[in-house]
């Protein structure tokens, strides 16, 4: 009896269990379970009865919920560690998609399945397990913290809706098309963000020419079905256009050579210039080889409002209205928020902003467990103005900010990157046509004047892959590493609490921007300010773009989408 009691209390001292006292002739069983715990049973004599379990796996795991298989979510998945969290991934979509070569899946060049991923293949993990639900966020609730979803899969047995609970949230959705509110375009013009628009946009193109040659026809009505309008001169729609040419001009003119000289490509921009977020060059160069091929290009106009057959625009400069006739029209002007996202925003207080505000570190601003991978934010720079000012004196001297600049160029990582594109030499030189008194001091409306000027001008990231890529990327280093941070934080000071951020901030690092011109050219904005145009920019985006693919799957595919273009031509099938 002895013996056994003291090993029952060893046993019991080991897991941590609450002792309870040992009887004479009382039955004892102990088991180790699977997951490396202890069940405890005890019964007595007198018929009391214990039973004590004890898990050894430590603290439950923290919980992860991730919105979306876009380009963030995917990217924040495939290099988090997963050991230390229970991972939930949310999206209405079972699938990533390569969403660069969009445009290419509209003519046939490359196929929608060619650039698709399940996500289940890319979710596998060797050290744990991440559930895949598909189905769509209705609403996020920040105080509960809790995700209320609902599946589209109807049909079937069983309940569409579900709630999940979170410790913390990665909102990686992407956004939708911004139609600016204009009559029609809802109802009467193809988008360009997802592969089933791409499929649309081909079907359409296709049915296009094939009412064109019906019997019957006048001419007119030949040339308006056959007239495709694309509204928004960016990548997207440069892209498009440059993608439908080619279709028609290699391939299309063997197939229905009795319109093909009625075909009539536009494309209508409301600012100065295609491509203006490229250098000015490279927009020159796609403007005049567009005017070689015979695609218009309509600058200075807003659309006011679409119809089946009409477009109305009118030209900012002079205030005149004009109508064009279409076939189809492709939209591709922008980006605006989803609505599950706006419900968000108007429950955090942000429904005054377009899209949720973030700080540096990619949290949203008043929900510090909830991540949105999307625009930046500042803190208060009276703060850092405050810290900087030693001497209360209400102005900052140049020796006074020095203090503080490798702070400030870590706390904002665009103050370098305006720098260089201002060509300064120095943080300091943001100061200068700011100094009051003759002197070389900044007071406070100076000094936010300063910094204000450059987020401005360099903190609203544009909507693309690689931003989003990148910011997924960095925000799973930080979870890796969170632990460790914590104890040792690596951040930049913070300027209003003291002591130190957890983490350096995410730090976008721009590697260059593509835009395929058709007529296998392309024009690209490279690292180190270059600028590069023509045929062997076209071969390096092939190369990049086929390195990018997110399997070798996909990346097989994709060359031999190429190489069967190459030698058989596109597919003109409706299908």
């Amino acid at each position: 009896m002895h013996m056994k009691v003291f090993f029952i209390l060893i046993l019991f001292s080991h897991y941590n269990l609450p002792y309870f006292e040992i009887e004479e002739d009382a039955f004892y069983l102990l088991v180790f379970h699977s997951g490396g715990g202890l069940i405890a049973y005890a019964e007595s004599p007198a018929g009391n009865r214990m039973v004590y379990a004890q898990d050894r796996k430590g603290p439950p795991k923290k919980k992860i919920v991730v919105l979306g298989t876009g380009w963030a979510g995917t990217s924040f998945l495939k290099d988090l560690d997963i050991s230390t969290y229970d991972v939930q991934l949310v999206s209405p979509r079972n699938y990533f998609a390569f969403t660069p070569l969009l445009p290419s899946v509209t003519c046939g060049t490359v196929e929608a399945r060619s650039i698709v991923e399940p996500v289940r293949n890319i979710i596998k993990k060797r050290n744990g397990e991440i559930k895949f639900w598909e189905a769509e966020c209705l609403k996020i609730d920040p105080v509960q913290k809790k995700v209320f979803c609902r599946s589209n899969i109807e049909n079937l047995a069983g309940n569409n809706e579900f709630t999940l609970e979170y410790d913390f949230l990665v909102v990686a959705l992407g956004a939708r098309v911004n139609t600016f509110n204009t009559p029609g375009v809802l109802k009467h013009c193809h988008f360009l963000k997802e592969v089933e628009d791409a499929q649309r946009i081909r079907r359409a193109v296709i049915d296009c020419f094939e009412k064109a040659v019906l019997p019957g026809l006048t001419e007119e009505e030949r040339r308006m079905n056959l007239h495709f309008v694309i509204v928004g001169g960016g990548p997207t729609g440069v892209e498009f256009a440059a993608e439908l040419h080619d279709f028609v001009h290699e391939d299309i003119v063997k197939t229905y050579a009795s319109v093909k000289d009625l075909v009539r490509i536009t494309v209508i921009q409301s600012g100065d210039h295609i491509l203006n977020t490229f250098d000015e060059r490279i927009s020159s160069f796609a403007e005049r080889k567009f005017k070689r091929d015979g695609i218009e290009v309509i600058t200075g106009h807003r659309v006011m409002g679409v119809t089946d057959r009409m477009i109305n625009m009118k030209a900012k400069a002079t205030g005149v209205d004009t109508s064009i006739s279409h076939g189809m029209v492709v939209w591709s002007t922008g980006v605006g928020t989803r609505p599950v996202v706006r419900d968000f925003m108007e429950r955090i207080g942000q429904d005054d902003r377009r899209a949720l505000a973030t700080d540096e570190w990619l949290r949203v601003k008043g929900c510090d467990d909830v991540y949105a991978l999307g625009d930046c934010a500042t803190e208060d720079i009276a703060e850092i103005f405050k810290a900087a000012d030693k001497d209360h004196s209400g102005t900052l001297t140049i020796e006074e900010f020095h203090d503080v600049i490798d702070d400030i160029v870590i706390r904002y990582p665009q103050v370098e990157v305006y720098l260089k594109s201002k060509h300064l030499a120095h943080v300091t030189d943001l100061l200068k046509d700011k100094f009051v008194n003759n002197r070389e001091e900044v007071d406070i409306e100076g000094f936010k004047l300063a910094l204000s000027l450059v987020d401005k001008q360099t903190k609203s990231l544009p909507a693309t892959a690689q931003v989003a890529a990148q910011q997924g990327a960095y925000l799973s280093s930080c979870f890796n590493k969170r632990e460790e941070c914590l104890q040792n934080p690596e951040g930049p000071r913070k300027f209003r609490s003291g002591g130190r951020h957890e983490f350096l901030p995410f730090r976008y690092r721009h590697l260059g921007q593509f835009a395929p011109l058709g007529g296998e050219q392309a024009a690209a904005e490279l690292p180190g300010d270059w600028v590069s145009m023509g045929r062997s920019t076209q071969w390096l985006w092939y190369s990049i773009y086929a390195s990018k693919q997110v399997s070798w799957r996909t990346r097989f595919l994709v060359i031999g989408d190429w190489m069967r273009r190459y030698i058989f031509g596109r597919d003109s099938s409706g299908i």
